[in-house]
């Protein structure tokens, strides 16, 4: 079986899972939401990384069908509190569960689904249900702690490059880690590789954040699928904004500041504008330099892992590979 179909099939199988797992029934309002933001689709990137390195040592991926979906809607309640915190409109296209219900509705809903991301990691072998739950909350805090130091960062007028990197590290980094350190776990790897495919997966989770903080400014319209130079319309203080403050000078600055202190603007204009100063300032080439500083660092760390199975292996490299060359 190639890589592309192996990634393919397992895709399938958890989505059969996921979508054939039932979380609850009454009351309707309570579980609906849930059933909702699950069908909503998305790459279910972290569940197949921990199927990926279930199986790079040996073991049918099958077996972990459930601690993998638990990741999977430990993701979606981030993301359904995030929205309420963020006022979104949209996830994926579709109304947000705030806005499609109310934000009560999503705030409960959402407390459920980290119950049930839970019990989703219950079948866990007793000998390994232990650590399995301790890596687990250490995440699940991390990622809190990203989520709150992003909305502390709104109220800077600047922030470090590795207060920032620090932040994605923990917001959105760390659950990539834990979902790639879950399946060499579960599939008893050594000590050693747990730790190293564990900062393969944080490194490279970074390097894709600072991917997405380019695509943002840089992307094709067409294929991106929302507006691009979002994050400069907001003022959204990304990589790139954070490293323009730190090097513009005089003329740039000052033009720099201008738009980021107006509240209203033609959007076009701004995102042009602001733009025209990330080209001046050599901001791109920073970006690209710094997120592929995180790629090497990543795979770096496979080089020494003990592997049983190399089509997992190559299917793991392939994915991340085509992460890495994503336009959207």
């Amino acid at each position: 079986m190639t890589e592309k179909n192996l990634v393919h099939e397992l895709l399938t199988k958890l989505e059969e899972h996921i979508s054939g797992h039932s979380f609850g029934d009454s009351p309707a309002e309570l579980y609906d939401p849930i059933t909702y933001i699950m069908g909503l689709g998305g790459k279910r990137i972290r569940p197949l990384l921990s199927l990926l390195a279930y199986g790079m040592y040996g073991k049918n991926p099958t077996e972990i069908f459930s601690q993998a979906a638990a990741l999977e809607v430990f993701h979606n309640f981030t993301l359904m509190h995030d929205d309420i915190m963020d006022q979104a409109p949209l996830r994926r296209g579709k109304p947000t569960v705030h806005e499609k219900w109310n934000a009560n509705i999503a705030i409960l809903s959402g407390d459920v689904m980290l119950v049930r991301a839970y019990d989703l990691l219950l079948p866990t072998p007793t000998a390994l249900l232990h650590e399995v739950i301790r890596v687990f909350n250490k995440t699940a805090a991390e990622v809190c702690e990203g989520q709150q130091l992003d909305m502390n960062f709104e109220g800077y007028e600047t922030v470090a490059e590795e207060d920032y990197i620090h932040m994605i590290r923990l917001k959105t980094a760390v659950l990539l880690g834990l979902a790639l350190q879950l399946g060499a776990l579960l599939a008893g790897a050594s000590k050693e590789d747990v730790q190293r495919i564990y900062d393969f997966g944080v490194n490279i989770g970074v390097g894709f954040q600072l991917q997405d903080d380019l695509l943002d400014v840089y992307a094709d319209q067409a294929k991106f699928g929302k507006q691009v130079g979002g994050d400069i319309i907001s003022n959204k203080k990304t990589f790139l904004l954070l490293k323009a403050l730190e090097l513009a000078k005089g003329k740039e600055k000052e033009e720099l500041q201008h738009w980021l202190g107006l509240s209203q603007f033609d959007k076009g204009e701004k995102v042009a504008a602001v733009k025209g100063i990330y080209e001046q300032l050599g901001i791109r080439s920073l970006t690209e330099k710094k997120m592929q500083s995180y790629f090497e660092k990543g795979f770096q760390q496979l080089e020494a892992l003990q592997i049983k199975n190399q089509t997992y292996y190559a299917a793991l490299l392939g994915v991340t590979q085509e992460l890495m060359h994503r336009e959207k």
